[in-house]
């Protein structure tokens, strides 16, 4: 096992290097570049522009390195860069910025990649380029093949071709060069004749300014005749052959060192010939992967159409610059070959039927019988018609779509983007199409899903819903059914639960309702593989994202009308994941395993690629993130969310035992300290169990299994890991922290740091200090009452109240760590509470405010339980399955 160098962009936008586990062997180069990072990450983007870069790197690492190639090439086109120096600023473009972000990868933090991105990087590299020269006392010519000998600066020589719209040949060629004013810094751009004029018929500076010139005449006999000739000295006009002759060469003249302007049309490649596929122009009522789209086929030069009397007829004729729709257009025969043949292809394949969705995003993926091939010289374009235009464009703009209620009984008030949520869900419900609902972790997937069974269900009557969740998520959608959609009949199917071994088919299909259910136990009923839902939701659905494992084929093997998943972790970081997650949600769109996984291999190597598999998902995934403006102006700064766990089967024998124990000791305690000091104790057992049963037993191995808080804690961790945040876990036991620890290092795959009651006070400055440092420090587990006050902890976003005080006031200052002036992201605070046990009744007391919780002192704890009569006691601490 090796391990492989990945860059990440940071919530900040700051960009990050870490190894990650990987099959391919250790790379030399990725020890120098993450040895450069480390030092100072912009001067290293920026050095890596120089580099050449070897397949073997990570995409994401490619990546940055296209973006330091960019910066350097356009740096070292810069006019007059020998003579600014450290004041030549390169501009920002915005056409390379949103080029530059169509071509990101799927990486950690992608989303973060924008134009105002590349701005600010921009900004960064030159003030990089400008230190960098000015401690270099020499020519740029020489810093610049002292980063690289294979790279000049171009000289000072310019070759312009443009169109002619006058006269006998098509085009005009002209020869400048840069002239520096005394005691000027600007240049201006001059004929090549003024030189002669300006130096005064010295020799020695016409032979130095014409160097690359005489370079380019070595390897192009064009050059060589215009130059001979003195021809280059003044305006020339040139045949399409010669132009033609001219565009070819420019390679050439570029690594002599020459700067060449010419037409656009042929730099952005826009009178290009190809094959346009035009789908979905026709109404459809509903659309699936095997709906057939109307489709319309045409060869192209740019955006305009030709025949195929025209096609035939440039084959005729020899290879070269051919004027035609009043645009010049290169012809090459075998690539009009090809684009011809194609077409051919797709009219026999598909203009008498029609083609289904599915087969046309194939196409764009390069895997249908009708698609170019990796090396083909023909393109093929699929565009969509006009209603499918309409289908995609408002399934990328939730908050235009038509609004829907949220149905009868509804209690919880949506956001706005909550809102758009809910619209965007049921218009692909109304369409046929699935969808993954993949927003911010504390931006409320769970109350946009049920909103949207709560509408539907009051449309139709006993509409069958499943619901597949992790073991430990079943509280957290059971609490909020119950609180913000009451008329939903909801069951839990789960061995834990004895109701669940009276329902069949036959009694959903009678009675419909939301059947919640678990990835693990969806083989231990047979009755929810025979039954046709209406609706299908699975929650963290990167449950599924290993498509050969028997959880996941049991998942895609059930029917279902409608398919949702919800997920908080970006499905794009791994892209045999996103299969996966698609391949449930809209089986095919994305072509078999064998054929995605022939296309990512490609990815690397095709800027392209990912542009276009970004059009193909985007409409069938909705991810807002906390960090975009305008969901932030619509969400608190602190998102408080309680999350539910199970108890184990270890647990729960655990947690009766304790009850009988504690039930027969209260008989025999009397009423005074003792019966206190029983009750105290038993609480403290009690919390014990429901973190661990190792902690209540003293036992070391802390098995996850054997935790419904540690099973929740990965979870929730696990998304925290994929966002490169950071997270605070507090619990009010010493004795658990380093376990605790432990277990979130293997999760992140990093060392975290611990603060409890032992922790040295010199000592926990330069803890503090470390996870508010540069470096990624993913958690801190702290002991609540030592980590509660004094430290400033703002590096985190995401709190975890693993065990709970029951005093906010003394929770709110553990929180108000992260929750405080420096801190500049939304905080998720996450509140554990284990259902069935005297954690979520007394959190039942505190939201129902039937107890003064918030007034009673921190110092006195628990001590109000102890005025309970033994039967309140008792119920208390009962256990409910």
């Amino acid at each position: 096992m090796g391990r492989e160098l990945i860059a990440i962009i940071e919530t900040n936008g700051n960009y990050t290097l870490d190894w990650i586990d990987s099959e391919s062997q250790d790379n030399p180069l990725s020890d120098d570049i993450f040895a450069r990072y480390k030092n100072n990450p912009v001067e290293a983007l920026y050095l890596l522009g120089y580099q050449s870069v070897e397949d073997s790197l990570s995409d994401s690492v490619k990546y940055l390195h296209s973006i330091g190639v960019s910066y350097v090439h356009a740096l070292l086109r810069t006019e007059s860069l020998e003579v600014l120096r450290e004041k030549a600023v390169v501009p920002e473009d915005n056409d390379d910025f949103r080029s530059l972000v169509d071509a990101a990868p799927y990486m950690y933090g992608v989303e973060h990649i924008t134009e105002k991105w590349f701005s600010d990087l921009w900004r960064n590299l030159n003030k990089v380029w400008s230190s960098e020269i000015f401690a270099y006392k020499g020519k740029v010519s020489d810093y610049v093949t002292s980063k690289n000998p294979s790279m000049h600066l171009p000289g000072r020589i310019y070759f312009h071709l443009v169109e002619n719209k006058s006269g006998d040949e098509p085009f005009a060629f002209l020869a400048t060069y840069t002239s520096y004013e005394a005691g000027k810094q600007h240049s201006r751009h001059l004929p090549l004749k003024n030189a002669i004029e300006e130096y005064g018929g010295d020799s020695r500076k016409i032979l130095e300014l014409l160097g690359t010139v005489h370079k380019a005449k070595e390897k192009s006999p064009l050059i060589a005749e215009i130059t001979e000739s003195g021809e280059i000295f003044h305006p020339l006009r040139f045949s399409s052959a010669e132009a033609f002759t001219f565009l070819k060469e420019i390679p050439l003249y570029e690594e002599s060192g020459i700067i060449c302007r010419i037409p656009d049309w042929y730099t952005r490649k826009t009178n290009s010939f190809g094959v346009s596929v035009k789908v979905g122009d026709k109404k459809k009522t509903y659309l699936t992967r095997d709906s057939l789209l109307s489709f319309d086929a045409a060869i192209t030069i740019g955006t305009d159409e030709i025949s195929l009397e025209e096609v035939r007829r440039l084959l005729s004729e020899a290879e070269g610059l051919t004027l035609i729709k009043n645009r010049w257009v290169e012809v090459n025969h075998k690539k009009l070959s090809e684009v011809l043949n194609l077409y051919m292809k797709a009219q026999t394949m598909y203009g008498d039927k029609g083609i289904t969705l599915a087969d046309a995003m194939r196409i764009q993926l390069n895997e249908t019988p009708l698609s170019a091939g990796e090396n083909a010289a023909a393109e093929v374009g699929v565009t969509n018609g006009k209603w499918l235009t309409d289908v995609m464009t408002n399934l990328s703009r939730p908050e235009s779509l038509p609004s829907i209620d949220t149905g009868a009984m509804f209690s919880a008030e949506l956001r706005g983007y909550q809102r758009g949520g809910l619209n965007w869900l049921h218009y692909l419900n109304v369409t046929g199409l699935g969808a993954c609902l993949a927003d911010d972790m504390g931006l409320g997937k769970t109350i946009q899903a049920i909103a949207h069974i709560n509408y539907l269900s009051g449309i139709k009557k006993k509409m069958k819903t499943l619901v597949v969740v992790p073991a430990s998520l079943i509280g957290n959608w059971a609490d909020e059914i119950s609180r913000f959609a009451p008329g939903l009949k909801y069951f839990v199917i789960h061995p834990s639960e004895k109701s669940a071994e009276s329902i069949d088919a036959g009694y959903a299909e009678k009675n419909g309702g939301v059947y919640i259910t678990t990835y693990s136990v969806l083989s231990k009923y047979k009755w929810l593989s025979e039954t046709e839902w209406d609706y299908m939701i699975v929650d963290e659905a990167q449950a599924i994202k290993n498509a050969n494992t028997k959880q996941t084929k049991m998942v895609k093997s059930l029917s279902a009308g409608y398919r949702l998943a919800l997920t908080g972790t970006p499905v794009e970081n791994r892209l045999s994941d996103l299969w996966s997650i698609f391949d449930f949600i809209n089986p095919g769109l994305l072509g078999s395993a064998k054929e995605f996984t022939r296309f990512t291999k490609q990815l690397g190597n095709d800027p392209e690629g990912y542009k276009r598999l970004k059009k193909i998902i985007s409409p069938f995934i909705l991810r807002r993130l906390k960090t975009d403006k305008t969901v932030i102006s619509d969400l608190p700064e602190k998102i408080e969310m309680k999350s539910y766990s199970s108890l184990t089967k270890k647990q729960t024998i655990l947690y009766a035992s304790l009850v009988n124990s504690l039930s027969e000791s209260l008989k025999k305690s009397g009423d005074g300290i003792k019966r206190k000091g029983l009750i105290l104790s038993s609480i403290i057992k009690f919390k014990q169990i429901c973190n661990h049963p190792d902690q209540y037993t003293g036992q070391h191995d802390y098995c996850e299994s054997d935790s419904g808080k540690f099973e929740r804690l990965r979870e929730i961790c696990v998304t925290i890991k994929e966002k490169r945040e950071r997270v605070l876990v507090f619990t009010q036991f010493r004795e658990i922290t380093g376990h605790l620890s432990d277990f979130l290092e293997d999760i992140f795959g990093h060392k975290g740091l611990v603060i409890h009651g032992e922790t040295a006070v010199k000592k926990r400055k330069d803890i503090v200090d470390a996870f508010q440092g540069h470096g990624y420090v993913p958690f801190m587990v702290l002991s609540l009452k030592a980590g509660g006050t004094g430290l400033n902890l703002t590096a985190a976003n995401h709190v975890i109240h693993f065990d709970r005080w029951w005093n906010p006031a003394v929770e709110n200052q553990a929180t108000d760590r992260v929750f405080r002036i420096g801190q500049k992201k939304n905080v998720v605070v996450h509140k554990f509470i284990t259902t069935g046990t005297i954690e979520e009744r007394i959190d039942h007391m505190i939201s129902d405010k039937s107890k003064l919780v918030s007034d009673i002192l921190p110092d006195s704890q628990e001590n109000w339980l102890t005025e309970m009569s033994d039967a309140e006691i008792l119920n208390l601490v009962k256990m409910e399955m």
